[in-house]
């Protein structure tokens, strides 16, 4: 049993360094560690219960640098809300939230369908140069398919 992870997981570094992904390669070198130190008891549960919510602050924290460091302020917000295509990004905005938001209800309900969006998440990392913030977004988009699929039963 402990070979089958550890076996997937050299697969994806592989994939990783094959699709010149350093984030798949930081991840699943990342976890190879934790395990053949031993450690994975204590911290994957963590890892399993926060990650999401520890990495979407750390993107949180990276999209708001500019503000930090002055380069966007309230003159370049009101500059920019001139603009139609930054009421579009407004709307994106808003829309991928809520989106994001309905991920974390499937996720929740459906446990299961966490292994299809890793998977897929994964393909697009390592084939098609894709970022690996996926498996919630794309949870969102499958709730709402669901949903709407639902509608036609």
């Amino acid at each position: 049993m402990f070979w089958s992870p550890v076996l997937f997981l050299i697969l994806l570094l592989s994939i990783g360094l094959i699709a010149r992904n350093y984030s798949l390669v930081f991840s699943a070198g990342f976890l190879l560690l934790v395990k053949a130190a031993g450690l994975d008891a204590k911290i994957f549960p963590h890892l399993q219960a926060k990650g999401i919510n520890w990495g979407v602050t750390v993107i949180t924290i990276a999209v708001l640098v500019p503000v930090a460091t002055g380069s966007i302020g309230f003159k370049e917000l009101g500059e920019a809300l001139k603009s139609p295509y930054a009421w579009i990004a407004l709307g994106s905005g808003i829309a991928v939230a809520l989106i994001a938001k309905n991920g974390l209800v499937l996720l929740a309900e459906d446990p299961h369908l966490t292994a299809a969006l890793v998977f897929g998440t994964i393909i697009a990392v390592s084939l098609f140069k894709g970022v690996a913030v996926g498996p919630l977004i794309g949870a969102g988009i499958a709730y709402i398919c669901m949903r709407f699929i639902e509608l036609f039963k």
